[in-house]
Formats: C-alpha cells, sequence, structure tokens
C-alpha cells in the first residue's frame, strides 16, 4: 500500500471520502472527477488519497476520469490498442510496458507543443496543414508501434511452447530482441525530431 509521501507539499492533495465524494485540501471544497480532469489539462499537480487508510488512489482515480471522458464520446483509446493492453496484464513483459508507453506519449506530447507553436506563428493562422497531418500520422504509428513490437514475445508465450510454424532459424535471445526494439523506438524518434527541427527551419528562413 503507498501511503502520503513527504514531497506532497508540493502537489495539491485530494482526500477520497467513504461516499465517494473528492475533497481539495487547498481549496477546502468538494471537487468532480470533470474539476480533476480540468486540473490534468491545466498542467496541475495533485495526488488523491483514500481518506481513511491514506492509501494513495491516484492511478485508480485517473483511469476512472479516462472512462468517464470514454464514455462521454472522447473516444482517444483503439479497441485494438485496448486489448493490446489488456494482454499484457500478467504477461513477464508487463514491466517493460509503462516505459515504452511513457516514453511515446513523451514524444507525441513533444511533438504536439511544437506543432501548435508552428502554427500559431505560421502565416497569421494560415498553416500548412498538409505536413502536421503526416506528421500526426507518424505519432500514431509510433504509438502503436511501441505495442507491436511486443507482438512476437505475446505469440510466443500464448503457444506456451507448443509446436506452430516452425522457424527458419532459432530465436534471438529476449534481451537482444528487446535492445533491438529500443534502438528501433530511438530511430524513429529521432527521425521525427529531425523533422521537427526542419520545419522550424523553415520557418525561420522566410
Amino acid at each position: 500500500m503507498t501511503t502520503k509521501k513527504s514531497d506532497d507539499q508540493d502537489r495539491i492533495v485530494i482526500k477520497k471520502y467513504a461516499n465517494r465524494r473528492l475533497y481539495n485540501t487547498a481549496t477546502s471544497s468538494y471537487v468532480t472527477l470533470d474539476h480533476l480532469s480540468q486540473m490534468v489539462k491545466d498542467n496541475t499537480d495533485f495526488v488523491v488519497y483514500d481518506a481513511k487508510s491514506g492509501e494513495d488512489i491516484t492511478r485508480p482515480v485517473l483511469t476512472q476520469i479516462i472512462v468517464e471522458e470514454e464514455n462521454k464520446g472522447q473516444n482517444l483509446l483503439p479497441i485494438s490498442f485496448l486489448r493490446q493492453l489488456i494482454g499484457f496484464y500478467g504477461d513477464s513483459l508487463q514491466g517493460l510496458v509503462p516505459s515504452y508507453l511513457e516514453q511515446a506519449m513523451r514524444a507525441f506530447g513533444h511533438n504536439q507543443e511544437q506543432m501548435r507553436e508552428y502554427m500559431q506563428g505560421t502565416m497569421q493562422g494560415i498553416f500548412p496543414f498538409g505536413q502536421f497531418e503526416e506528421m500526426n500520422k507518424q505519432n500514431i504509428a509510433l504509438f502503436e508501434q511501441t505495442m507491436k513490437m511486443f507482438s512476437p514475445f505475446l505469440q510466443e508465450n500464448e503457444n506456451g511452447g507448443q509446436p506452430g510454424a516452425t522457424p527458419t532459424k532459432p530465436a534471438a535471445p529476449a534481451s537482444a530482441q528487446s535492445d533491438a526494439s529500443l534502438n528501433e523506438l530511438k530511430s524513429q524518434l529521432e527521425a521525427m525530431q529531425a523533422q521537427l527541427n526542419s520545419l522550424a527551419g523553415g520557418k525561420t528562413d522566410k
């Protein structure tokens, strides 16, 4: 069980009571999941504790916000992605998934911010949608690729080592395959960053 940490003075503390009400200790007022959702969008850091046990329940509360947004029709998570994600629970590679997703989302967020800045400063609001549409496709492809990299491992685990299609050569060690996946992801991130730098350079020359 994770309880209150000493560095919480830098974050807003939200307490959740047995009646499911959420209490913002910074404003001394009750809030809703919509309020917390807006705090996330405003980059306001907060942590949620169970008022009775003191357990850190930030993760399930954030997950609940995602569920609520999805129920409103704000569909950001493709069904195929959700199925792949669920498939990793209990898998031997489960521990690697968070770092892959975090890295992919960090790169996606960084690129999106640069695209917004570029659009705001280009031709007084008239900007090249085609280039950004293509970059957005690359972002999505990169995010999906982070999950597809694990497909060979999943198939092997699902087969339980039972005979299937006969491999033409022995499989590479798991560590070697993992290193190759990391290198591939890094190369894609660097390529995307190079494209952003090229766009930024083109803007400066105008």
